[in-house]
């Protein structure tokens, strides 16, 4: 015969039950509120974490560096081969055009293997500019030599220089190549504004720089209008930028500019690359006297025997 639970066992019966309830719900409310804590604990720490390490700089001095070794003399080492060859015909009219041109497709298409699979961070977008503006400048001329070498012992040295200028093909590479040239120079006025706050690393000079302004300029400053001078008159020299900022400087310096009454950069250098007054290496020879206490990237072509 069962037994009955009487009132007292019943009350207590659920309360137990009450108790078991209210136990477990506290357990899982704890286990989400100790998970809460902790995942907002380390969201927190992760935002610490991310303030206190920034990311990578841009344009490092050893970026500069990098990618003057693997990218920038790759393509200057082209580009000294493309100039001695021009000054082999004019010197010497038996000279084999034809087989130097061949030479000059081959070393334009190693040269662009070469600097193709280098790694430049997307984190210093100019200096992948370059690169890939150096690569097509590569790939264009290659393709214009190689166009070019059935005709390259027809006529005279200068008439065959004259066809070759006048290519579409190689006029686009000399264009590419200019653009790569101070896109170089742009990053390393990237470098400078990071190192030194009262340089603007997105200056973009206006169409006449006065030399009132030009003489107040950081050197580093004055490199980029010239890169910028020398791409927009798509002249394709043996001498770099700097070598040009030198000249001027030299030239106002001198007094020349002051007996010319010349008021602008743009004058002076138009005057010193149309006379072919401007040497590779006068940087070098100058940096001394005028450039003594600027700042520079250790780039191997602004030091004396690198």
């Amino acid at each position: 015969m069962e037994k009955r639970l009487n009132r007292s066992d019943l009350m207590f019966s659920l309360a137990f039950l009450l108790m078991l309830v209210i136990a477990v719900g506290a357990f899982f409310y704890g286990v989400k509120v100790g998970t809460d804590r902790t995942e907002s604990k380390y969201a927190t720490e992760e935002v610490t974490e991310a303030v206190a390490s920034p990311q990578p700089n841009a344009y490092q001095q050893q970026d500069l560096v990098s990618f003057y070794h693997t990218v920038f003399l790759s393509y200057r080492e082209f580009q000294n081969d493309w100039f001695a060859a021009q000054n082999k015909w004019l010197a010497d009219p038996t000279a084999d055009r034809a087989s130097s041109m061949k030479e000059l497709a081959k070393s334009a298409q190693k040269k662009y293997d070469a600097i193709k699979v280098v790694n430049v961070a997307p984190i210093s977008p100019q200096l992948k500019n370059s690169q890939t503006s150096y690569l097509k400048s590569l790939k264009l001329f290659q393709e214009s030599f190689s166009a070019l070498v059935g005709t390259a012992n027809e006529g005279t040295a200068d008439t065959v220089l004259d066809k070759i200028n006048a290519d579409s093909f190689f006029k686009e590479g000399r264009t590419n190549a200019l653009e790569a040239q101070k896109e170089y120079y742009s990053s390393m006025l990237k470098w400078a504004a990071s190192i030194n706050s009262d340089i603007d690393g997105d200056y973009v000079g206006p169409e006449v720089v006065s030399l009132t302004d030009w003489k107040k300029m950081p050197l580093i400053v004055k490199n980029k209008l010239a890169s910028d001078y020398l791409y927009k008159q798509a002249n394709l020299t043996d001498y770099l930028p700097h070598d040009l900022t030198a000249r001027i400087d030299q030239f106002i310096s001198s007094g020349q500019a002051g007996k010319r009454k010349i008021k602008s950069f743009n004058s002076i250098a138009e005057l010193l690359t149309s006379t072919e007054a401007v040497r590779n290496g006068d940087f070098i020879g100058m940096k001394t006297r005028f450039y003594e206490n600027e700042q520079l990237p250790q780039l191997p072509f602004f030091f004396q025997g690198k």
